[in-house]
């Protein structure tokens, strides 16, 4: 995914966005506009200039210093529009905000249009490093860090819009033994996966948007995950969860035949497996909400923890090598005879079967206050990309829900399916190939 940068000016005394101007005290010219009046009767507006305020010369930087701190750190941008979404294939940001929505009118294919025409635009202003239209602190606007929003659409929703373009897939998915689910950290009819790694612009931009779709819609669940900080690790390393497991490490090829094929649908040339998009540049997402007994963890020994994943924990090499991306050798057995990595271990369970068994990870950690005696509620928003639910995330699931060692210390509380539509151009809005 290219990455640009916002170049930026300041007035003094000022502030200039979208050629409204307002005071420094806050007071714009914009409280005299509709919202509404502005996108529904003239159609979504451009994107205009952002504005960020300077570096401090009490840090004792150079005016070049000041120029190339303030340009390359917090100011990255994700182009929004585009024949696909951004927030799949864009390397994953530090933070993640996730938020449900259920239509307050699911019948009604106006209200529908109306709220995603007014979400795109906060959308693609906001990733911009843009104020919303009519935003009350526009400053906060001013660093978006990567800031990416990407839509999926739930059933009811799509099934008002177009009822023919529903695929098969998008339903919950069936009941699995090891569940323990939350109904209130389940489905929705429309999900914004708000992501970057400025949590104080993830934050601002979660009300924006709540605040443009709360006569349409109202929220079903929200929930904040993380990953390490940015500079922590090496970009492209695999992130840690909480239980200290290197997480994410089996991919599909980023940027190369394996996601054409994995997310997209789209097998390499010559090959003779096949999957078929929902709609060209659209996929699915599947999100788990997986807790962790963090305290049942603890008391397992590094060598049981190990081989419960299969994997060696300081370096996530596979117990039949010493290198993270180096293939398990499933065959391997001990001086005594055993299987190395034994039948129940993790990534026995989620090898890929057939080639369509390929999914592309981009999980979040979360860490929420413990109530009553316990020291942590904490657990793994799991995130998955494929092109079809049923023939490539379901076998796996299927086979890690009737014996992988992992599920004595995890329990999945949430679930969630999604259609992601494909991306739109300027004047556009997600989802208006629907009509």
């Amino acid at each position: 995914m290219t990455i640009t940068t916002l170049t930026t000016m300041s007035t003094k005394g000022h502030h200039r966005s979208n050629g409204v101007e307002s005071t420094a005290g806050g007071e714009s010219s914009r409280r005299g506009f509709s919202r509404r009046g502005l996108l529904l009767g003239a159609g979504v507006g451009g994107a205009g200039v952002a504005v960020a305020a300077g570096v401090g010369n009490a840090l004792g930087w150079s005016d070049t210093e000041q120029e190339v701190r303030t340009v390359s750190y917090g100011s990255e941008t994700v182009p929004f529009y585009g024949a696909r979404q951004a927030g799949i294939e864009t390397p994953a940001q530090a933070h993640a905000v996730l938020v449900a929505l259920d239509l307050r009118d699911p019948g009604n294919a106006d209200s529908i249009r109306r709220l995603l025409r007014l979400l795109t635009d906060d959308a693609s202003r906001l990733t911009a490093g843009l104020p919303a239209l009519a935003d009350t602190e526009p400053e906060l606007a001013d660093h978006p860090a990567s800031m990416t929003v990407t839509f999926g659409f739930g059933r009811r929703l799509i099934g008002t819009l177009n009822p023919s373009a529903t695929p098969a897939w998008l339903k919950d998915l069936p009941d699995f033994e090891i569940d323990d689910l939350d109904p209130a950290l389940c489905g929705g009819d429309l999900l914004l996966q708000i992501c970057g790694d400025n949590p104080l612009s993830l934050a601002h931009a979660r009300r924006m948007m709540l605040k443009s779709a709360r006569s349409e819609a109202r929220p079903r669940w929200i929930q904040n995950g993380f990953r390490p900080a940015r500079g922590a690790q090496q970009q492209g390393s695999s992130m840690r969860n909480l239980f200290g497991q290197v997480d994410e490490t089996v991919q599909p090829e980023r940027g190369g035949d394996g996601n054409e094929f994995a997310v997209w649908g789209h097998p390499p040339q010559g090959s003779s497996s096949s999957l078929t998009p929902w709609v060209q540049g659209g996929t699915s997402l599947v999100i788990r909400r997986i807790q962790m007994d963090m305290d049942g963890w603890d008391e397992l020994s590094r060598s049981g923890k190990e081989s419960s994943v299969g994997r060696d924990l300081s370096v996530g090499a596979p117990l039949t090598g010493t290198r993270e991306h180096e293939d398990p050798d499933f065959e391997a057995t001990s001086a005594l005879g055993f299987p190395v990595i034994e039948g129940f271990a993790h990534i026995r369970r989620a090898h890929p079967v057939k080639p369509e068994e390929q999914i592309l990870r981009r999980g979040y950690n979360y860490d929420n206050p413990p109530s009553g005696d316990g020291i942590s509620d904490s657990g793994l928003i799991f995130m998955s990309y494929q092109a079809d639910v049923e023939r490539q995330f379901l076998p796996i699931q299927r086979r890690l829900a009737e014996g992988d060692r992992l599920n004595e210390w995890t329990t999945p509380i949430g679930s969630a399916v999604f259609a992601v539509p494909p991306g739109c151009q300027p004047g556009g809005f997600i989802g208006d190939f629907l009509n």
